[in-house]
This record gives structure tokens, sequence and C-alpha cells, in this order.
């Protein structure tokens, strides 16, 4: 009697063991999409798409052509296609990690495609209020080209594309940066920001974590932190590093 009592105890102190662990790989599956910022390609997501992958995540590292349209065209035409043949189920749960402009589009397939189920949201160096960058240098030809449609609806007024789309409907994390390399665009810029977006025209409504790292805005999407706190938001919805407000 006292070996059986003595199985029945082993059995019921790893009952909870198992469980956790059963949990913790629930969190680490599902398809993850990155979308990249502007005028870059997936490429530069590839250190975190490799990340992710380590982790156990089903990746969808989505290349669209982001100075040749809209957002709203980006978003329509070439995004939420690749969103949409990322699913192995259609009616399934889907991640984003996003860089810059990309954040934008996520919010923007909130809005367009309503019955498509985010789950948790990473924004990387987000424009989420815009730019004073565009609002300064959008009406010179050179920004033109180089950034294209999209670029010119990224400023800070009320018209702009990240103003009008409101509080996202998905669970976000917001990472974004206090370091420079391009100090000339930084003078444009009122507080502390990455080169491109201040750190308050990152935050949003309703966000569900912020944090500020000392990275720049071309590079934030390969730091090791970034990468860490990208893990840690998709598995458990929440960040931990020190937030610079």
């Amino acid at each position: 009697m006292r070996s059986v009592a003595a199985l029945l105890v082993a059995l019921l102190s790893v009952a909870p063991q198992a469980g956790l662990a059963d949990d913790a790989d629930v969190r680490q599956t599902g398809s993850v999409v990155l979308l990249h910022g502007l005028a870059r390609t997936s490429d530069s997501m590839s250190k975190m798409n490799r990340a992710l992958e380590a982790a156990g995540y089903r990746v969808c590292n989505v290349s669209y052509p982001s100075r040749q349209h809209s957002i709203e065209v980006l978003t329509r035409d070439f995004a939420l296609p690749a969103v949409r043949a990322c699913l192995t189920d259609p009616t399934g749960e889907v991640h984003f990690v996003t860089h810059s402009l990309g954040g934008i589009i996520v919010r923007q397939l909130a809005k367009s495609a309503p019955d498509l189920k985010i789950g948790r949201v990473v924004m990387l160096s987000p424009p989420n209020h815009g730019s004073e960058v565009v609002d300064k240098l959008g009406g010179l030809a050179l920004f033109k080209f180089i950034n294209g449609p999209a670029g010119l609806e990224l400023g800070t007024g009320h018209a702009s594309v990240p103003q009008s789309l409101g509080a996202p409907p998905f669970r976000v994390g917001i990472i974004t940066g206090n370091r420079t390399i391009n100090l000339i665009l930084s003078l444009l810029i009122p507080g502390p920001d990455d080169g491109k977006v201040s750190i308050e025209s990152a935050k949003l409504e309703g966000m569900a974590g912020f944090c500020v790292i000392p990275a720049s805005h071309p590079f934030i999407m390969k730091d090791r932190l970034a990468i860490e706190q990208t893990l840690l938001f998709l598995s458990q919805g929440r960040l931990t590093c020190q937030a610079d407000r």
C-alpha cells in the first residue's frame, strides 16, 4: 500500500509541471508576420526572423514595395494577401512584428480587414502619430523620390494616415529608441528621438507595453534587447525594459 501511495504522490507532483510545459509550448507556436519599414526589404528583418523561428514560431517575412504605393494600397494589395497566405488556418490568429511603416500597415489592416484575427503585435519605432521629418521635408522632390506616396502620408497633421486610424483593437507592445545616427533629421524632431520618430510619436492609446532602448531607427530590429523583448511580449504579453516616458 505504501508503494502505491508513493506512486500516486509522485504522479500528482509532476502533473502541474507537465501542464505548465504544455502551456509554454502553446505560447511558442503559431504564425508571426514580419513587416519591414519604409524603403526597406524583408532582408532587414532577417535577424528577427531567425530568432522567432528558433523560439518555435512559424514566421512569414513579408516584403512589399513600400516606396511605390499609398498605405491603403500597400495594405490591401500586398500585406493582406501575404498575411492570408501565411495562415495555415484561415480563421486562426496571427501575430505581427513590425518596423516603422509596418506598424501603420498593421493598424490599417485591422481597419480594412476586421475579420482578420490579429493576436499580439510588437511595433518597433512606429510613427504612430507621424513624423515631423515628413512635415518639414515632405515638399522636397528628393524626399518624394526616396519615400514615395506612403512616406508622404506619415506626417503629424490630422489628415495623415497614422492620425486617422485610432486606438488598435489588438494587444500591442511598442519598443522605440533614443539614439540617432542622423543628427540633422533629429534637429527637426522635438524631444528625444531615434533619428526618424520621436519617443512621444511612437506611443499609442491603449498600448499594453512601452519601452525605450538605446537603439537608432534604422537598426532597432537587429538590436539584441529589442529581439529579447519582442519574444517576451509575444509569449507573455508584456515588456520588462525600462520605459523612458
